[in-house]
C-alpha cells in the first residue's frame, strides 16, 4: 500500500471511530454539558472537522469550507466551561461539515495536482505525509477526550458494547508485601526522535540522555495496591503528600479514585473540582463506575483515574517514586543488548491485538500481564495500552525542539505545572501512542484514562 493509499485508510477509519463513538447518543446527550471541564460532545465533534478543513484543505492550498467556523471551535479562545453558550453547530450540521471537509480532503489528497505541494513533497509539512498523520492523531486524541466526557454522564450514562478485557496469571505488580520489578542497566540511550514522521514537535529532536540504572515495576500499579493504600489511611496521611498535593486532596475532598464506589453505597466523597466524584473510605469491597453501570472492581487491573498527587502519594507509601520521563522512555524503549531504541515497546511492528490493548477494543483496561508478546526488552510489561502512566517530570522542550507547525500545540504549555503522561490508554488509538509520544496534563486531573508505575534508584 503507498502513502496516499495508507493516508486515506487512516483518515476513514479515523472518521468511523467519532461517529460510531457518538452514534448511541440522542442530540440532547450531545448538546450537554456533562462536565464542566469538558465541552459539549457537539463541540468535539466539530473541531475535529474544523481542524481538519484547516491542515487539509486550507494549508494545502484550497479555499475551505467553513472559515466562518473558526472562532468557534478555536480551543484557546473559548474555555471549555464557555463553550456550551456558543452558537455551536447542532448535530446534524456538525456531520455535514464533517463530510464537506473530508470530501475536499480526499480530493486534494488523491489528486495532488489540486495542490502544489503534492503529497509527500520536500515541504516539511508534507514531508512523510506529516500533516496528515497530525490530522489523523489529533481525530483520535479528541476521540479519547470524548470517552472521558463519556465517562462523566450521569446514570444511566453511556452503554459501551465490547467484548471484556483478557484477564492473566502474571505478575501482579508492585504490592506492600512484595514488589516486582525489573533493572534498566545505567547508561547513555536515545530520547525522542528524529525519523517518525508522523512524531510532534516535543518528540524532536532525538538526544542522548545519560540514564543512571534504576528499577521499575515491571507492571502498572493496580487496584488491590493501590485499594491497599487507601485501606491503610493514604488519604488521610500528610507523610505521603507533597505541600501542594495534600492542600488540593482537601480542597477537592478526594478519599479514592474517581470512578471508585463503596459497596452497599453510592458516590461517596469528592467535591469535583478538578475533575468528579471521588471514592470512599479505605478497605474492601469496592466497585466502580464504569459509564453509568456499577460493576465490581478488578483487583488485577491497572488503578485509573487517579491524579498525580494521588500517583506520587502512593508511590512515596509504597517507599518508591514517580519514574522519570526518560526513564520511563528507556525502560520502553532501549535495548541494552542491542544498543538500538525501538518505536515500541516489542521492537517496530505496529501494535496488534496481541502486544497492547489499544483502540477502545475492550472499553477498559486488561488485567496487568495480559499481553506479555508486548513486554520491553528489559522486561517491563503493559507500557503501552492499558492506561496512561503518570511520571515525575514536568512538561519542558527538548534541547533544540522547534515548534512546527504551531507553537499553540506544544509550545505554550512549556514551563508550567503540566505533567507528562506516557504511553498510551486503551482508549488510545495506535497511530496516537508510540515510545516516543509525549501526553501531559495538569496534576489534579483524573477524568482521564491514567495510572501509573513506580521506581526506585538502583544504588
Amino acid at each position: 500500500m503507498g502513502l496516499t493509499d495508507d493516508i486515506a485508510t487512516q483518515l476513514t477509519l479515523a472518521r468511523k471511530r467519532s461517529l460510531a463513538l457518538l452514534e448511541p447518543l440522542d442530540d440532547d446527550a450531545l448538546w450537554r454539558q456533562h462536565s464542566p471541564i469538558m465541552s459539549p460532545l457537539v463541540w468535539d465533534l466539530a473541531h475535529i472537522g474544523n481542524y481538519e478543513d484547516l491542515w487539509l484543505v486550507r494549508a494545502l492550498g484550497r479555499p475551505g469550507v467553513g472559515v466562518e467556523h473558526d472562532d468557534l471551535y478555536d480551543a484557546f479562545r473559548h474555555p471549555r466551561r464557555h463553550r456550551p453558550a456558543l452558537a455551536l453547530l447542532g448535530p446534524d450540521a456538525a456531520r455535514t461539515y464533517l463530510a464537506c471537509v473530508r470530501e475536499q480532503a480526499l480530493d486534494a489528497l488523491i489528486n495532488p495536482r489540486h495542490t502544489a505541494m503534492g503529497v509527500d513533497g520536500d515541504d516539511p509539512l508534507l514531508a512523510g505525509g506529516r500533516v496528515y498523520g497530525r490530522v489523523v492523531q489529533h481525530a483520535h486524541q479528541h476521540d479519547e477526550t470524548m470517552l472521558a466526557t463519556l465517562q462523566l454522564m450521569a446514570a444511566p450514562g453511556y452503554r459501551p458494547r465490547a467484548p471484556g478485557p483478557p484477564r492473566a496469571a502474571a505478575p501482579a505488580g508492585a504490592t506492600p508485601a512484595t514488589a516486582s520489578e525489573v533493572l534498566v542497566p545505567g547508561g547513555p540511550c536515545v530520547i525522542g526522535t528524529d525519523d517518525d514522521p508522523w512524531a510532534y514537535d516535543n518528540e524532536r529532536p532525538a538526544h542522548v540522555v545519560d540514564v543512571p540504572a534504576f528499577f521499575i515495576d515491571t507492571t502498572p500499579v493496580t487496584n488491590a495496591t493501590y485499594a491497599a493504600f487507601v485501606a491503610d489511611s493514604g488519604y488521610d496521611d500528610e507523610r505521603w503528600w507533597t505541600t501542594a498535593g495534600w492542600m488540593w486532596r482537601h480542597e477537592a475532598s478526594l478519599t479514592a479514585p474517581m470512578t471508585w464506589r463503596r459497596e452497599g453505597g453510592g458516590r461517596a466523597g469528592g467535591s469535583g473540582k478538578g475533575d468528579t466524584g471521588a471514592g470512599g473510605a479505605g478497605g474492601r469491597g469496592w466497585l466502580r463506575d464504569r459509564f453509568g453501570w456499577i460493576e465490581p472492581l478488578a483487583d488485577d487491573e491497572p488503578v485509573q483515574h487517579v491524579c498525580w498527587y494521588e500517583a506520587d502519594a502512593c508511590a512515596r507509601w509504597l517507599g518508591r517514586r514517580l519514574p522519570t520521563e526518560a526513564e520511563w522512555e528507556k525502560a520502553a524503549s532501549w535495548d541494552p543488548a542491542a544498543g538500538t531504541k525501538r518505536r515500541y515497546p516489542w521492537g517496530d511492528a505496529d501494535p496488534s491485538p496481541t502486544t497492547a490493548n489499544l483502540g477502545q477494543r475492550h472499553m477498559g483496561p486488561a488485567a496487568v500481564g495480559a499481553y506479555p508478546a508486548g513486554t520491553s526488552a528489559v522486561g517491563a510489561l503493559g507500557m503501552v495500552g492499558d492506561v496512561w502512566e503518570w511520571t515525575a517530570s514536568g512538561f519542558d522542550p527538548y534541547p533544540g525542539t522547534v515548534a512546527f507547525p504551531y507553537r499553540e500545540y506544544s509550545e505554550v504549555f512549556y514551563g508550567g505545572d503540566y505533567k507528562v503522561l506516557r504511553g498510551g490508554s486503551w482508549a488510545a488509538d495506535q497511530t496516537a501512542v508510540r515510545n516516543t509520544f509525549r501526553n501531559w496534563d495538569h496534576p489534579i486531573r483524573r477524568q482521564i484514562f491514567v495510572g501509573f508505575r513506580t521506581a526506585r534508584d538502583a544504588d
